[in-house]
Parts: structure tokens; C-alpha cells; sequence
């Protein structure tokens, strides 16, 4: 292998330089705020969970798109988060579940995926969530759209 070679990123893995990082954190900062504004707790799933925790439920069907490795200290197999909702999803329902009886979350942060989706091809994307718990009415999906869309031009005010 070259030293050119040893140099370069995975295919589909992506790295910001400092003009591109400065907007995503501008834009993490106000998609974040805006999402608190609407009543949303922030919440930072760990990048890394032991496998059986991060692919229960639903989520086995994120089982070929999480990296997996073994963890040296206890020789349990680990996973790196493919999709931050089954991870949100847990934290609502153990460590969150007597807070109140309406309970809403966002979220922001990486992901990793073996292979690449969508058109772009990307491994690493950024993802953003908010969801709400306790509240099963059409009213929840209309406040989710609603927000989705005001997050949407927000963002495009941004741009501009």
C-alpha cells in the first residue's frame, strides 16, 4: 500500500472540512433549539451498545446495516447504531418512562451503515429525529408532521 492509499476514507464515508463543519454545527444548533422550543428533550444515544440491546424489537431489521465488533472487556458482541429511534425508543421506555405521561425527544447525530443507501451513497449521514411517547392519537402525527415541516423552513430561512 502507498502512502497515498493509507491516506484515503472508506468508500461511502464522508469527512467535513472547517466551512462544511461550521454550518452543520450551526444547523445542529438550530434544528436543536427549534425542536426544545416545541417542548422536545435532547437526548445523545451512545454511538456504541451491546448488540442485543441495539437490534431488540424492531430493529433486528437494521441487523445488516450495523457494524459489529467485541468488546475486550467483556468479550460481548457490540453494534455502532445504524438508526438512532430504536436507541431513543429505549431510553423512553427505561430510563424516561416515569417522567410524565407525554414524553417528547429529539434527536441529532451520526450513524453508521455498511453499506451505502439512498442515491448519494453515503455510509456516515447525519440523522435527526423527534419523537413522542405516551400520546397515541392522530394528533401526535399531525404535530410530528407539522414540526417536520417547520424545521424545513426554518432550515430554508438559513440558507438563504
Amino acid at each position: 500500500m502507498t502512502i497515498k492509499e493509507s491516506w484515503l476514507l472508506p468508500e461511502g464515508i464522508d469527512e467535513l472540512m472547517p466551512q462544511e463543519a461550521t454550518q452543520l454545527e450551526n444547523m445542529h444548533r438550530i434544528l436543536v433549539d427549534f425542536m426544545r422550543g416545541w417542548g422536545y428533550q435532547l437526548v445523545v444515544p451512545p454511538l456504541v451498545e451491546y448488540l442485543d440491546s441495539l437490534l431488540t424489537g424492531t430493529a433486528k431489521s437494521l441487523d445488516i446495516q450495523t457494524f459489529k465488533l467485541t468488546d475486550q472487556m467483556s468479550g460481548r458482541m457490540l453494534g455502532i447504531r445504524a438508526d438512532m429511534t430504536p436507541q431513543v425508543a429505549r431510553i423512553a421506555a427505561h430510563k424516561l418512562r416515569h417522567q410524565s405521561d407525554i414524553l417528547r425527544l429529539c434527536y441529532i447525530g451520526s450513524v453508521l451503515h455498511t453499506l451505502p443507501t439512498g442515491l448519494n451513497g453515503v455510509r456516515n449521514p447525519i440523522q435527526l429525529g423527534a419523537e413522542i411517547y405516551g400520546h397515541a392519537g392522530p394528533e401526535s402525527d399531525i404535530e410530528s408532521i407539522e414540526l417536520m415541516v417547520e424545521l424545513l423552513k426554518n432550515l430554508a430561512q438559513y440558507q438563504r
